[in-house]
């Protein structure tokens, strides 16, 4: 059992607000007692400079889109053409290259300060569908992965059975059918089993979309979810093209079929929400369903602006996700719910410094299964991120808007120290892994390899 004492400097404590000389005592996994008003560092205390706050949560990621970054900058385009070249990279991969890849990915987030992510995982099986001799053997890459960066993962398996609404799998989409629901059940059942007693592991589920999954086909999942008591995820009209197939195929939008076949709720988590009327609305926050944002990939993708603070207020607790990995900065993501709605309203102030921290600390890490979690309070699990506060981009921070200076100006590269279930996976901005973007240049280069990206 370890016993650790972290004296911060700052640390962010609830119910929000910067306090200054916080001693943390940490046993084990876990924080066991928060000390104020401790003016120096006692013997024996690491030290954090900075701005201490919760451990980040990523509540949305596809590991092996890291591989993608900035290759699919040059075409003009839309989501439909950046997927072909997505589809390139996922038809490589098997669980050996998978594993660096997503090691490599995983410890680019905890260097951001991130120490639980949500992986929603659709690249179950070899080329053409074929099944490893484990059939799992994808998922338990990404479980070791996430493992030996440091992070805590909730493994959102998804349901994957049509290429599009009314049409078969083809091509590299082979990868991700199980053949039908309760296909993909027996092996999510088998994944749940091995990592029943596991603290560090969640395995949640997914319903792709609405392209993905037909109709009949949701509530099995939605069953699934209920009866292990697991988080239940889904991408929903992402976008207009999405939206007007679903019509046209079942005279609902998406989030109306999600709600008649038993996949929203409090355990639920809507990711994008982009294109949405008031009606869908209504029934995500009337049925305290949450909501993932990407910003950094819908604007990527050029998906759109969802309606972030109007599903807030309608009862939807708001999450952060970094998606495609365009960017891996949850600071990014979270200002960027802000200040895209000060594009689409030309008005400022939806969001304060404060909601946008706990929506990428408390709410994400929630949202993923682990409810003790992105809080600085005793019983909490042991992690800590610290922020510079004399970098260029945040030098000059004034005492009484420490939470804006973090969430309105600090970047990932301010976050100099990690604590991760009382692990320091990241001392003075370096990963105990060493040279992470040596890592990351290896595993993409083995990736693209051959592939026009």
């Amino acid at each position: 059992m370890r016993e650790l004492n972290y004296w911060c400097e700052l640390a962010w404590l609830p119910p929000g607000e910067a306090v200054a000389g916080v001693l943390v005592k940490v046993h084990d996994t876990v924080i066991s007692e928060i000390v104020t008003g401790v003016a120096t560092p006692p013997g024996g205390a690491v030290r954090l400079a900075g701005l201490t706050i919760p451990g980040l949560a990523n509540a949305h990621s596809h590991a092996f889109h890291r591989a993608l970054r900035g290759a699919t900058q040059r075409e003009k385009g839309s989501f439909w053409t950046w997927r072909e070249q997505m589809y390139e990279v996922a038809e490589t991969l098997d669980p050996d290259s998978y594993l660096r890849l997503a090691r490599a990915a995983f410890a680019e987030m905890a260097l951001a300060g991130i120490t639980c992510v949500g992986e929603f995982h659709y690249l179950h099986h070899s080329p053409g569908g074929r099944r490893y001799d484990d059939p799992n053997a994808m998922g338990h890459a990404l479980v070791q992965a996430a493992r030996e960066a440091g992070l805590r993962i909730a493994l959102l398996d998804a349901c994957y059975l049509t290429g599009g609404v009314g049409t078969p799998l083809s091509g590299v989409q082979l990868r991700f059918g199980d053949g039908d629901a309760d296909g993909w059940a027996a092996r999510a059942e088998a994944l749940t089993t091995h990592y029943r007693d596991d603290p560090d592991v969640e395995i949640g589920v997914a319903v792709h979309s609405v392209r993905a999954v037909r109709p009949e086909q949701i509530p099995v999942v939605a069953e699934f979810s209920r009866h292990h008591a697991v988080p239940l995820h889904a991408h929903v009209s992402e976008q207009r093209a999405e939206n007007t197939a679903c019509v046209e195929a079942y005279c609902a939008s998406p989030v109306q079929l999600l709600e008649a076949h038993g996949a929203l709720g409090p355990r639920s988590t809507a990711v994008h929400a982009t294109h949405l009327s008031d009606v869908d609305i209504a029934l995500l926050g009337g049925s305290g369903t949450r909501v993932c944002m990407c910003p950094t990939t819908e604007r990527d993708l050029a998906d759109g602006i969802g309606p972030a603070r109007a599903l807030f207020d309608a009862g939807s607790p708001v999450t952060l996700g970094s998606d495609s990995h365009a960017v891996v900065d949850l600071f990014e993501e979270a200002r960027a719910v802000e200040l895209d709605e000060r594009l689409a309203t030309e008005r400022r102030g939806h969001w304060s410094a404060a909601e946008l921290l706990h929506a990428a600390t408390a709410a994400g890490h929630d949202s993923l299964g682990f409810a003790c979690a992105g809080m600085l309070v005793p019983g909490a699990w042991a992690d800590l991120v610290s922020v510079r506060l004399d970098s260029v981009r945040t030098a000059g921070a004034s005492p009484a808007h420490l939470a804006e200076t973090v969430v309105f100006a600090a970047t990932a590269a301010d976050v100099h120290s990690v604590v991760s279930g009382g692990r320091r996976v990241v001392t003075e901005g370096r990963h105990v892994l060493g040279d992470v973007g040596g890592m990351l240049t290896e595993a993409i280069i083995e990736a693209r390899a051959g592939r026009s990206v």
